[in-house]
C-alpha cells in the first residue's frame, strides 16, 4: 500500500492533478489561436480534426496524474525519486511543445522537442515500471498518442515549411 494516510494520499492525488493540469494550462496559453492555425495548415489526409485534441489531452493528463500519484505514494527510494524527476522533465517538455509550434512557429523546433518528449516518456515508463507497474501501464496511452503526434508533427512541418521559420 502507500506510505501515507488516506487524507494525505487524497491531497497528494489532488496536488498531482493540479500540477499536471497546470502544465496543460501553460501549454494551452500558447494555443489560443490553435484552432485557426491548425485549420489553415496543409495537413496529411490522416490528420485528426482539431476538436479531438482537447478531449484526448484531458484524458491523458488525468491518466498522467493518477500514474505519477501511484509512484509518489510508494515508499521513498532512489528509483522512486528518479521516476518522479523523470516525470517532471517530460511534463516540462510537454508544455513547451505548444509554445514552439503555435506561439513561436519554430518549424523544426517542435519536431525536435516532441522527439525528446517521446524519449523522456519512454524513460519515464521504464522508471515507473521499477516502482509501480500499474503506473507504467497508465502511461502507455500517452506514449502512443505522442508517437502519433510525432509523426503528425513531422508531416505538418514538411507540408508547411514556408509557414515556419
Amino acid at each position: 500500500m502507500g506510505r501515507f494516510s488516506i487524507k494525505k494520499q487524497l491531497l497528494g492525488l489532488l496536488t498531482w492533478f493540479v500540477l499536471c493540469f497546470a502544465a496543460s494550462f501553460v501549454g494551452a496559453m500558447a494555443t489560443f489561436n490553435a484552432a485557426d492555425t491548425y485549420s489553415q495548415l496543409t495537413q496529411p489526409s490522416w490528420a485528426p480534426p482539431g476538436w479531438l485534441f482537447g478531449p484526448v489531452w484531458t484524458a491523458l493528463y488525468a491518466l498522467m496524474a493518477v500514474s505519477v500519484w501511484l509512484v509518489w505514494r510508494q515508499t521513498a527510494s532512489k528509483p522512486q525519486r528518479l521516476a518522479l524527476v523523470s516525470f517532471l522533465i517530460q511534463l516540462v517538455l510537454n508544455g513547451l511543445w505548444s509554445w514552439l509550434f503555435f506561439a513561436w512557429s519554430l518549424g523544426l523546433g517542435p519536431v525536435i522537442n516532441i522527439v525528446l518528449l517521446w524519449i523522456a516518456i519512454a524513460v519515464n515508463i521504464v522508471l515507473f515500471w521499477r516502482v509501480n507497474r500499474v503506473a507504467a501501464v497508465l502511461m502507455l496511452p500517452y506514449i502512443l498518442w505522442v508517437t502519433f503526434a510525432t509523426v503528425l508533427n513531422f508531416a505538418m512541418w514538411q507540408l508547411n515549411t514556408e509557414l515556419f521559420y
